[in-house]
This record gives C-alpha cells, structure tokens and sequence, in this order.
C-alpha cells in the first residue's frame, strides 16, 4: 500500500479494497460490517429507535485530548444520549482528500474503533470517496447513528416551565479554546485539552431523575442552547456568570483574543433543565460521576420577554443575543 492516498484508493478497485481491509475492518473488528455488501441487517431493537446524522470538519484532525474519529463517535453517541436514547449502532463516511498520510488515517480508524467499543457502539457500515488535493481538508467525515429509548422516556422543549433550573456537566469552552491553540494561528501555547468524550453516563443519571430537556452545546457553545430554549419556549433564560464553570485557562485566552467562551463548543457536556425540586439531586449525581466534579446550577427559567440575560459578578445584566458569525470556524 501506498504511503499516502491517491484518486486510486476511491475508484472501487483494488487500492480501495485494500484500504477498506487493511485500515477500517481491520479496526472496527466487527462481524457485521460485511465489506462486500451494500447493506447491513440491524438485529431487532426493543423500544423506540432514534436516529441521527452530523458531520465532522475539524481542524487539526488530531488536537489535545481527541481526533476527529473519537470526535466524530463521541458527537454521535452524545446527540443520542441527551435524546434520552442507548445508541447502538453507527455508520460513517470517509471523504478524503488526496494525499493525506495513511499512517494518520490509520491512526484516525483505530480512534474510531476504540471510541465506538468504549462507547458501547458497532460500526455497522461505512463508504470511502477520494476528493482531488486541495479540496478536501485533509478529511472529513460524515456519520449517523440509530439508538434505541424507552416508551417512557419524556424529553423535549414543550416540558420546559418558568422556575426550572439549569445546570451544566461541567467547564464550558474547553473544546473551543483546545482547538484554538491547536491550531498555533496567535503564538499561544498551553496544555488545555479538548472535553470530548461521551455523555452517556451523564443522560442516564438525568433521566432517571426526571429532567425535562437535555442538549449538549456543540457549535455555538452554552449561549447557543440558551437562546434556542427562549426561541423555542418564548420564555427569558437567565444565566449566573459567578456559577459557571469556567476554566482559567479558556477565560484568559478568550479575553486575551476577544473570544466569549459561553459561544465556543463543548463535546463533552450536557445542558439539562430540570424541575427546581429536583435540581440538586441531579447536581449531587453529576457530581459523583467521573468527569463531572465541576457541574453546576448555572440559571433558571423566567417568564418574561424571551431573551437570554447573563446575571455578571458585578450584579449587572448583559444580554447574550443568537450567534450569528462563526467565531471559530472547522471546529467540531
């Protein structure tokens, strides 16, 4: 095989049947990805099945704390989860641009499959396209996953009351900030790693508590699910700035670069509103989940002109409006 892939390793010959083997089978190591057929059968599934699609652009491809194969599994199982759904299963689209080093891609599939089997996920299906130098990024992929929920579980917007409160898993930015300095643009060094990782554990303990909504603040970051809950739910949204948990390190680097943090992505965190009775026990089980020490009530629920209002430490109000330029593009 080739060092680097070539037009040849997508025109459904030979280097491409060696790439399908000797990179993504030989990692995903299951039974059921039959690489001569067009289509897989899924076992029958008890419960509702719940599906879902994203796609990965991400840059670098590998950064502190993750690549875009765990990033890719890991936004997949986690839009699942906060579903209220177990995923199950996962298929993926491999668009790669001509040259890119095998030996990365190689490192990139074997992250995708020991992600997907930590996670709990088989890779069922998958396709390879080969896009000409200069158009593809380096590599980018394209993934659904199919999960399963119980009949009585009641998630969404419309359950969503003025005096619920709102916590967060943990530090919000890290995801953000960690590709930024990645990426070496302003000079700027740290050891801050990347959040992503699975939710799971973090939806389950909701659920069984009985939260109301869950999402976790992907592209646009904590301000993003705010204002699509007071969009959605025409109510006021009110945020603490002295309770969220905010690294040290992302708040200098964003006041440094005049970032907001409360707008960059997260890929390991859960946003969930949850009646205010019940609030601290979901913060207490948070808490005592590995990864979730610094989860935190961080506002509540309003009537009121729908709009999101950031409470300051200095006791004044800001108001965190619907993004609309990406601060940050090619970021998850």
């Amino acid at each position: 095989m080739s060092e680097r892939i070539t037009l040849a390793h997508g025109n459904g010959g030979r280097f491409m049947r060696e790439l399908v083997r000797d990179v993504f089978a030989r990692h995903f190591a299951n039974p059921a990805l039959d690489t001569a057929a067009d289509a897989v059968a899924l076992p029958a599934a008890d419960g509702t099945l719940v599906t879902t699609t994203d796609g990965f652009i991400v840059d670098p491809l590998e950064f502190p704390g993750g690549d875009i194969g765990s990033l890719a599994v890991h936004g997949i199982v986690n839009d699942l989860a906060v579903s209220g759904a177990t995923p199950r299963w996962l298929t993926l689209s491999f668009l790669i641009e001509e040259g890119l080093e095998i030996a990365r891609l190689d490192r990139i599939a074997a992250s995708i499959g020991t992600t997907a089997h930590a996670c709990g996920v088989a890779v069922v299906a998958g396709d390879t396209k080969v896009l000409p130098r200069g158009q593809g990024g380096g590599l980018y992929l394209a993934a659904t996953g199919i999960g399963t929920r119980g009949a009585d579980v009641m998630l969404g917007m419309t359950r969503i009351r003025p005096g619920d409160h709102l916590l967060v898993s943990g530090p919000v930015g890290d995801h953000g900030t960690a590709i930024l300095l990645a990426r070496n643009d302003f000079g700027l060094y740290g050891d801050l790693r990347s959040d992503s990782a699975s939710v799971l554990a973090f939806a389950r303990a909701a659920v069984g508590i009985g939260v109301r909504f869950m999402r976790d603040p992907t592209r646009g970051g904590l301000a993003t699910v705010a204002n699509e809950i007071s969009l959605e739910t025409r109510l006021r949204v009110v945020l603490d700035e002295a309770a969220l948990p905010l690294r040290e390190e992302v708040r200098g680097i964003c006041e440094m670069l005049g970032y907001d943090p409360l707008y960059l992505a997260c890929e390991g965190r859960v946003v969930a509103v949850v009646d205010p009775a019940r609030a601290a026990a979901l913060l207490a089980a948070w808490r005592g989940l590995p990864g979730g020490e610094h989860a935190a009530g961080i506002g509540t629920i309003e009537t009121g002109r729908p709009c999101v209002v950031l409470r300051t430490a200095l006791g004044g109000e800001r108001l965190l409006e619907e993004l609309e330029d990406d601060p940050l593009p090619r970021i998850c």
